[in-house]
């Protein structure tokens, strides 16, 4: 790679890992309070983490539009999308909670998951400029950025969350804020527009010829269920941990936790799939999120707590930055927004049936938030089984060579 192209793609990714830790320090912020902001505002405690559902939700639907709304205009324009849509999520949301209103708050969790949508193509987009060789420590070091949204994100709970009279108002002003200051980021941002196709030009694979190619496949359903079965688990945490006796501050902190686990990994994830091979890192992660699930099972005093959360962090950033390499080198050019649309849509489908799943299990499985919890984490199984499966299916078939 030329030392211009070299020099455009680590800028590229400095943008997006500043977006990644300022502009991402929402959702830590939401996704600790949300629960327990709808519990607040529910006419039925089952219905608790629908907010989060919401979010999820809306990131799904929007995920193939703003894919190619990006292909057409570009990933600047796309990211600006993303934080309209946070802002008015913010607004309508803060709405909602002033007029003590569960539809309007929800209405705002679903706007929310237009900016959640996007977050998700910072990973991609990071990898639009980078060289093949650079391409994983690329993704891995925007998915770092993370780190400092885990800091940011919980921090700003305890110090916004009651510093109204109405709980959580401060914490979604902050939130409104941090879209408003965060989206002037993306001036920096220098990622070609794709060209225009002409007439005659590849059109490239068709979406279900896509997902029928062994490499791809499998990559969907690693990083679908590494994110679903994150997301089931920590949807229902707080809620968890307040139930299990302890305080508001003690859930802000194991999700605090459970954040810096899922992205201080990405230091050096990419270079551990360098060297030791994307399906192996795959199939780490699939094992740490089982570890995670053993411990949980085992008890609720706060340090099995923390420690699931944990392993469910690390697992989760072995599984999905695993899954997103592997994708991004079996795509070309000409498929990328079809693709990383596509792929999006089905990832964030299974987080949406898991965060519904969760409140479910959470609050309407069993007579006390032990019973609850021990669901949730049971749940986790089967989809292991099923990813595991895929990957070992993969590794024991001949040798492909990825698209460049």
């Amino acid at each position: 790679m030329q030392a211009s192209s070299a020099s455009r793609a680590r800028r590229n990714v400095t943008v997006l890992v500043l977006a990644q830790a300022f502009l991402g320090a929402q959702m830590p912020m939401i996704f600790t309070i949300g629960g327990l902001a709808g519990q607040s505002l529910a006419p039925n405690p089952c219905f608790a983490t629908l907010p989060i559902s919401l979010i999820v939700l809306g990131s799904m639907l929007s995920a193939t539009p703003v894919s190619a709304f990006m292909q057409r205009y570009g990933r600047r324009a796309g990211f600006f999308l993303g934080t309209m849509g946070g802002t008015l999520g913010g607004i309508v949301g803060a709405t909602g909670l002033y007029l003590q209103s569960f539809p309007i708050f929800l209405l705002g969790s679903l706007l929310t998951g237009l900016y959640m949508s996007a977050q998700g193509f910072y990973r991609f987009a990071a990898a639009d400029t980078a060289s093949p060789e650079f391409r994983a420590k690329a993704i891995s070091y925007v998915m770092a950025g993370g780190l400092l949204s885990a800091l940011i994100g919980p921090q700003l709970v305890k110090l916004t969350a009651n510093a109204y009279v109405i709980p959580f108002f401060g914490t979604y002003a902050t939130v409104i804020a941090i879209n408003l200051l965060g989206a002037l980021l993306f001036l920096f941002l220098d990622i070609p527009r794709p060209p225009a196709p002409a007439e005659g030009s590849p059109y490239g694979r068709t979406r279900w010829q896509l997902l029928k190619t062994p490499r791809i496949a499998v990559a969907v359903i690693c990083g679908m269920v590494s994110y679903a079965l994150m997301n089931l688990v920590m949807t229902s945490t707080p809620l968890a941990v307040v139930g299990c006796g302890y305080d508001t501050s003690d859930a802000a902190n194991v999700v605090s936790a459970h954040v810096l686990a899922m992205f201080a990994p990405s230091f050096f994830t990419g270079q551990i799939i360098n060297r030791f091979g994307v399906e192996k890192v795959m199939g780490l992660g699939l094992f740490i999120l089982a570890g995670a699930g053993a411990v949980a099972i085992t008890g609720v005093e706060l340090e099995n707590f923390f420690l699931a959360l944990v392993l469910l962090g690390i697992g989760w950033n072995f599984g999905f930055i695993g899954a997103t390499t592997m994708l991004a080198g079996a795509h070309t050019a000409e498929e990328r927004g079809r693709m990383q649309g596509l792929n999006d849509l089905l990832v964030f489908g299974g987080v949406t049936f898991a965060s519904l799943a969760s409140g479910g299990l959470m609050n309407c499985s069993g007579g006390t938030p032990q019973e609850g919890w021990s669901a949730v984490v049971m749940a986790m199984a089967p989809f292991l089984v099923l990813a595991g499966g895929a990957l070992i299916w993969l590794v024991l078939r001949p040798v492909e060579q990825p698209a460049e």
